[in-house]
């Protein structure tokens, strides 16, 4: 490095901040005057802003104090993002002022979403739309220094440790998350959890018992941190029929997490939805004709006319609920994604005695931007990204066949990350002439 870089870099963001209090402070002066009486020539500022937040975070990081720049964002702090009020929160706690760090904790602890189902935790950025593109408005890098600020004031909050998982599980490939930068401060926050917590030095033994058997046993110190066996696996005829009990147990010191998975095939006549990360739940819906629907049309003068168009009712459908030969049938795929994901597929596993009416498969109409497939037994929906939250897609088909059927669970998982899966419940199906 260029000898003297860091320092002429820190005088040049401390003349930046001087000349920022100074239009702050004129803004002050002005506002103070009658709204006639005041300069239209003159710079000033009314707002400390983002920018002013990460300025005075580094600054502070290189032991550079502003007063009277920590008392304008103190001040604005409600017209901050969350990121720029965990920068600010961040500065405050390194200047051991708690009364007001504690406040702006406070203020973003309003916006943490807790999944208590997952265990995970995030802030929802308010109003996320109109600011996404700046760099203050991205969600992993506001989430990952609003973990450095919990890792340093309250690391035992369940909501520290779910911030961590919400950051796990928003990786890209396992490797990496949007760019070097969020991946930089994403590893930094979760080194500052690791240390705060004292899980970076375990010293314990846990042991796997299956029906009062040990199964096995494994040492974790800091030495095989990373490499410990961390997996323990039967297969097929190693599990009895039967009620069995499975146990973790510690000796020692430090925490346990663990994650349990079961695959298995079965012969369940009515197969119930299952899923955690992402869910997908199907319904039926029986489209009944509007009878006298119109709408409002320009006739060829510019006159308003009306005219009679197809419109449709949705009537939803039980299971074993009945339809005619030739009722047209709308499926519905309500999908709850817990976080971002991409390559995902959705199967709809259609009934037998039921036919597509689009035959022509191709991008679907709507957010998602889901390729659809139609085939002989299914519709399948392909999705290069899926974005955290509730959404849905439908098909339409029309009952031809008489008779009682039955639809297989629609399936979701991703096409690289296959144990990322989930599944509707089984629908059945009357039709009748």
């Amino acid at each position: 490095m260029v000898p003297d870089t860091l320092e002429r870099g820190v005088q040049w963001l401390r003349q930046y901040q001087d000349e920022q209090v100074a239009l702050l402070k004129e803004g002050e002066r002005i506002m103070a005057l009658p709204a006639d009486k005041r300069p239209t020539n003159v710079r000033y500022r009314t707002v400390a802003d983002n920018l002013d937040a990460l300025v005075y975070n580094v600054l502070i990081d290189a032991d550079v104090g502003n007063p009277d720049m920590a008392n304008f964002l103190y001040r604005d702090r409600t017209k901050l993002s969350l990121y720029g009020m965990s920068l600010v929160g961040l500065a405050f706690d390194k200047q051991r002022d708690t009364e007001r760090r504690d406040m702006l904790i406070r203020n973003i602890d309003q916006f943490v979403v807790y999944d208590a189902e997952n265990q995970s935790a995030y802030i929802d950025l308010p109003n996320h739309g109109g600011y996404w593109w700046y760099w203050y408005g991205d969600t992993i890098e506001a989430n990952a220094h609003y973990l450095k600020l919990l890792a340093r004031t309250d690391v035992k909050n369940p909501k520290a440790a779910g911030l961590v998982k919400y950051l796990l599980n928003n990786r890209k490939h396992a490797t990496y998350w949007n760019s070097t930068r969020d991946t930089a401060y994403c590893i930094e926050a979760l080194a500052d959890y690791l240390i705060a917590s004292g899980e970076d030095k375990p010293n314990m033994t846990v042991e796997v018992w299956l029906d009062g058997e040990l199964k096995q046993a494994v040492e974790i110190t800091p030495q095989v941190l990373f490499q410990f066996n961390n997996a323990f696996v039967l297969n097929g005829e190693e599990i009895a029929a039967g009620k069995h009990t499975l146990e973790i147990r510690r000796k020692g010191e430090g925490p346990v997490y663990f994650n349990a998975y079961v695959t298995n095939f079965t012969l369940e006549d009515n197969i119930t939805r299952a899923g955690l990360e992402v869910k997908v739940n199907r319904k039926f819906y029986k489209l009944v004709q509007r009878e006298g629907a119109e709408a409002s049309v320009e006739g060829s003068r510019g006159q308003a006319l009306k005219q009679k168009v197809e419109k449709f009712d949705r009537v939803e459908l039980a299971s074993l609920s009945e339809v005619t030969s030739g009722d047209l049938i709308e499926i519905e795929l309500e999908i709850d994604s817990k976080n971002d994901y991409e390559y995902v597929i959705f199967e709809d596993l259609k009934a037998a005695g039921c036919e597509a009416v689009d035959l022509q498969s191709g991008y679907a109409s709507g957010g998602l931007g889901a390729y659809v497939e139609f085939r002989d037994e299914r519709v399948s929906f392909f999705m290069r990204t899926l974005s955290q939250g509730k959404h849905s897609v439908s098909y339409r088909l029309r009952a031809e066949i008489p008779g009682q059927f039955s639809a297989l669970p629609a399936r979701a998982w991703a096409m690289y990350a296959p144990e990322l899966k989930g599944n509707s419940d089984e629908m059945k199906l009357k039709i009748k002439d």
